[in-house]
């Protein structure tokens, strides 16, 4: 078998967040941003069926990068458990993790169980034994190739949300763990091509590929870029698949003489050209079935289009902080950089968009904090979003903010980048007490401030308040932070 040629499919989705169902998704053109309902389990379930069929399900492997039990409505109310059945249905090989701890490493571990497919963490291990609770890695044969896939979860799982998501557990970049199962795979298991399925985020996925040696293929997700082009880092051909299942990336990939000769790859967009799975959109019409007649309610519209595929600013989060400023009697408000949340169209908005916007749904609090510790706060986010070392950056994007005004240097090193500070109107008084109001520890972490209160108001009915006052609502980029 020296002279053969083999192939194999590989189909990956990463970052599809709770989206059970079509969704509108935002695209840049010449012309501006235009927005198309796609996605959804039904027609990622007819493509995974389509390619089965086109080149022989025993040549196909199908996985999943995680952050895929959060983000919509079905997610919060079944904690992640109205996604077993949908999920056993696409028939994946693998997955691996992070927003998935939201309910707790027990729930996680309940749905690992239930599900017929393994999930893969070499860097996830025990604090009190160092033993990984996961698998760390899988091997199969497919399309006559015997394959090893080693999965990476989220490092910042222990280290960016609350106690309660990781206890237990402590993660690593896995950049120490992958080199032994490497060479463990390599030489006692025998695989012909080593993927590694990560949740670093692609500036990280980059960096771990630079450094380690035998990657073939590395599978990126966590920062949602859509790549219609691969990139190769010493070796390993690495691809990411946008978010919020709109998309699924395909790698078809040739072998001749037991070496990788080509490498295909697609961006597949999951628009109406894509043939629905009707046993996939029937599972997801009854989840979604009791609980239609309240998402599908109308709270008010919007003038603005709203979203967060901006890094700096985001008109998704404006909304979302006036909410947040109107219900704390404050000016001043913070929400976390996430990156998740289908765009919401200029026109009516549904309590649907709102879960979309905060499926957490965290009650509104207020704090005190100083000046300095306002300039402390954004120092730090700026440098966990614009670090030039890719491991430290460990947020989403910038910090969301209402009430103030700030300039900054990207390029500038940690703790300098901060030209200009305004609140409320006038210059950063460092010595001044401002009240601030935030949803959420990642919007103001609990080492900041004093005097913290529970508004006794959850995020979602914030949003509603506040299109009950304003039934149209706009909520466009004000310049809150400023890169110059």
């Amino acid at each position: 078998m020296e002279n053969d040629t083999r192939k194999l499919t590989i189909l990956q989705i990463n970052d599809t967040h709770g989206y059970l169902d079509t969704h509108q998704e935002m695209f840049w053109d010449a012309l501006g941003v235009r927005h198309e309902r796609i996605g959804g389990y039904a027609r990622m379930s007819g493509y995974f069926k389509q390619v089965r069929e086109e080149c022989g399900a025993t040549a196909v492997i199908a996985l999943d990068n995680g952050d895929t039990l959060h983000g919509t409505y079905p997610a919060v109310y079944s904690a992640g458990s109205a996604f077993i059945e949908p999920l056993n249905l696409l028939g994946l090989d693998a997955w691996t993790v992070h927003w998935d701890f939201v309910f707790g490493t027990a729930k996680l571990q309940e749905i690992a169980n239930k599900l017929c497919y393994p999930l893969l963490a070499c860097n996830c291990h025990r604090k009190d034994t160092d033993e990984t609770p996961f698998m760390p890695t899988l091997t199969l044969q497919r399309g006559g190739i015997k394959v090893g896939i080693i999965g990476i979860a989220a490092y910042i799982i222990d280290k960016n949300f609350p106690p309660q998501f990781s206890e237990g557990l402590y993660f690593t970049l896995g950049k120490e763990e992958l080199p032994r199962h490497i060479k463990r795979l390599r030489e006692q298991d025998n695989v012909e091509l080593i993927i590694v399925l990560s949740h670093l985020g692609f500036p990280q996925d980059c960096k771990l590929a630079d450094e380690v040696d035998g990657i073939d293929i590395l599978l990126s997700g966590h920062t949602h870029n859509r790549m219609y082009q691969p990139v190769t880092i010493n070796g390993a051909t690495i691809i990411q698949s946008g978010c919020h299942a709109s998309f699924i990336g395909r790698l078809d990939v040739t072998l001749t003489k037991n070496k990788i000769t080509q490498i295909e790859h697609r961006l597949v967009k999951l628009d109406d050209s894509i043939e629905s799975d009707p046993a996939m959109q029937a599972l997801v019409d009854g989840i979604y079935a009791p609980y239609r007649a309240m998402l599908d309610e109308t709270v008010g519209a919007t003038l603005t289009d709203l979203n967060r595929y901006t890094m700096l600013e985001s008109t998704m989060d404006n909304l979302l902080l006036d909410a947040v400023a109107q219900a704390s009697g404050t000016e001043i408000a913070f929400s976390n950089g996430w990156r998740y949340g289908a765009p919401i169209p200029a026109g009516p908005v549904t309590v649907n968009d709102l879960w979309n916007i905060i499926p957490t749904d965290p009650t509104v609090e207020t704090v005190e904090m100083t000046g300095a510790e306002l300039w402390a706060m954004m120092e730090e986010n700026l440098e966990m979003t614009f670090s030039p070392d890719a491991y430290k950056q460990m947020g989403g994007y910038v910090k969301r903010c209402r009430g103030v005004t700030i300039c900054f240097k990207m390029e500038n090193p940690a703790g300098s980048r901060i030209q200009e500070f305004f609140a409320e109107g006038s210059r950063l008084d460092q010595a001044a007490i401002y009240k601030v109001a935030f949803v959420s520890e990642q919007g103001v972490p609990k080492k900041y401030g004093s005097n913290r209160h529970k508004t006794g108001i959850q995020a979602i009915d914030a949003l509603k308040r506040y299109f009950s006052g304003n039934r149209t609502v706009t909520a466009e980029l004000r310049n809150t932070v400023i890169a110059v």
